[in-house]
């Protein structure tokens, strides 16, 4: 492949978008028909944290539901999608080349982070799937040279994804607004930090955007922990070019959990004119 796939960043929210697809889940399956076809997949999920970068090199993946207390019919689901051990170990090698302590691990498989937006963006799970582990107690920078470490893969047919939550406080979640519409007046802080990081996108602004946290407005009540938003960076870093980008929006869903996704690269504007692009 001559040019790089873009780099994505997809909104999870709760494990119940995987039965209440709402905005996203059409939005995700528009991605996915979009995009050309990749040879194969790594996702990064904030639901497998380590202290150093870890590795999944299944032969089969195995879907985990890493949650409690759901319908019955979430614990039933599946995605049976290949791994690759080769591409684990390439994933490895590139950050081990850095100088980073990276492992492959046969011990984990897809959390929901991954498993549930994948089953939107490729339904057949028919590309073969590798997951990278999240180092949240590392700033946004770390996240960001972690993708331009593994950037190189997307010349090569191999899709970069970020799974995370663009907005995350669940203490502030209201189950019976399920899919709020963007800008409504029940979470307009939320629409403010949105337009905050958008204004700092455009400008190309890589020092706020990495210092978000100080300089976003209701950054730390959105992300009481920031390791659903550390993923965008890493998405960022994983582009040829992230000031060329495109927004995604499909809204909020339970009141706090905005559902933006972006795609970052010099390719990404084949994904500008889908219905929910912003």
């Amino acid at each position: 492949m001559s040019t790089a796939l873009p780099s994505l960043f997809v909104s999870h929210g709760s494990p119940m978008l995987a039965v209440e697809p709402g905005r996203t889940g059409p939005l995700l399956r528009s991605i996915g028909a979009r995009l050309p076809t990749p040879k194969a997949i790594l996702v990064v999920s904030p639901h497998w944290e380590t202290q150093a970068p870890r590795v999944g090199n299944l032969a089969k993946q195995r879907v985990i539901h890493d949650f409690g207390g759901f319908p019955r019919e979430l614990y039933e689901l599946d995605y049976p999608a290949a791994g690759s051990p080769e591409l684990a170990e390439r994933v490895a090698g590139l950050l081990r080349d850095a100088g980073l302590p990276a492992q492959t691990d046969d011990g984990w498989g897809l959390d929901h982070g991954a498993w549930v937006p994948l089953r939107y963006l490729y339904p057949g799970a028919d590309i073969p799937v590798v997951q990278l582990s999240l180092q949240a107690h590392q700033p946004p920078a770390y996240h960001y040279r972690i993708g331009q470490l593994l950037a190189p893969l997307a010349k090569e047919g191999i899709l970069l994804v970020g799974s995370g939550s663009f907005t995350h406080n669940l203490r502030e979640l209201r189950r019976n607004d399920a899919d709020a519409a963007i800008g409504s007046d029940s979470a307009p802080h939320t629409v403010e930090f949105l337009q905050w990081f958008l204004a700092q996108m455009q400008s190309g602004n890589l020092e706020a955007l990495l210092g978000y946290r100080e300089s976003a407005p209701h950054s730390v009540r959105l992300h009481p922990t920031d390791e659903h938003l550390l993923t965008l960076f890493f998405a960022m870093g994983a582009a040829d070019d992230w000031t060329q980008s495109v927004h995604l929006d499909s809204g909020s869903t339970y009141h706090s959990l905005r559902m933006d996704a972006f795609a970052f690269g010099s390719q990404s504007s084949i994904l500008a004119d889908l219905p929910a692009a912003a």
